[in-house]
C-alpha cells in the first residue's frame, strides 16, 4: 500500500486560518468532517497545533513536526524534518492539519487537498493563501449560514491537470 497525503485546513475569505492559537470560528460542521476525514489516520503537524488541541485526538497518531530537539509531549511521535515526519507516518493516507508552514512544507508531497472554505472574514494572525496551481477543484459542498455559524463550503481539491 502507498502513501497517500492530503492537507486538511479550514480558511477564511480573508484567508485567516488561526488567531493566536485557536480558530476564530465555531463551526461543528467542519469538526464532523475533519473528524470522518483523519479517523484511523496519522496525523502530521506542528508543535503549535498539537498543543492547540483539547488533548489527543482519539484514534489517530499524532505526528508532530518541530525544531526544538528537546520538545516532547505525551502522545506525540516527535519528528524534526519532513522526510523523518512521512516516514514515520508509513503506508496509508496522512493528514497534515497545520499550522501553515507545516502546510506549506508539506503541499510538495500531497496528492488532494482537503478544505474548508468560510465566507466571512476574521481578524486572525496566521494566514494560508488559496489553492492555485497544480490545485484543481474536483469537489464542491455549499452550505449557507445557520444561526451562529458562518456560511461554507467543503471543496476537495487534487494535484494535476483536468
Amino acid at each position: 500500500m502507498a502513501q497517500s497525503i492530503f492537507l486538511i485546513v479550514a480558511r477564511a475569505s480573508d484567508g485567516t486560518i488561526g488567531d493566536k492559537g485557536a480558530l476564530p470560528w465555531r463551526l461543528p460542521a467542519d469538526l464532523k468532517r475533519f473528524k470522518a476525514l483523519t479517523m484511523g489516520n496519522p496525523m502530521i503537524m506542528g508543535r503549535k497545533t498539537f498543543t492547540s488541541l483539547p488533548g489527543l485526538l482519539p484514534g489517530r497518531r499524532h505526528v508532530v513536526l518541530t525544531r526544538d530537539t528537546s520538545w516532547s509531549a505525551p502522545g506525540a511521535e516527535v519528528v524534526h524534518d519532513v522526510a523523518r515526519a512521512l516516514a514515520l507516518a508509513g503506508d496509508g493516507e496522512v493528514a497534515v492539519i497545520g499550522g501553515a508552514d507545516v502546510l506549506a512544507q508539506f503541499e510538495p508531497h500531497a496528492e488532494r487537498y482537503e478544505l474548508t472554505e468560510i465566507h466571512e472574514d476574521y481578524a486572525g494572525d496566521t494566514r494560508l493563501s488559496y489553492p492555485a496551481a497544480p490545485w484543481r477543484e474536483t469537489a464542491r459542498e455549499s452550505y449557507p449560514a445557520e444561526g451562529a455559524y458562518p456560511a461554507h463550503d467543503f471543496v476537495t481539491f487534487m494535484r494535476g491537470a483536468a
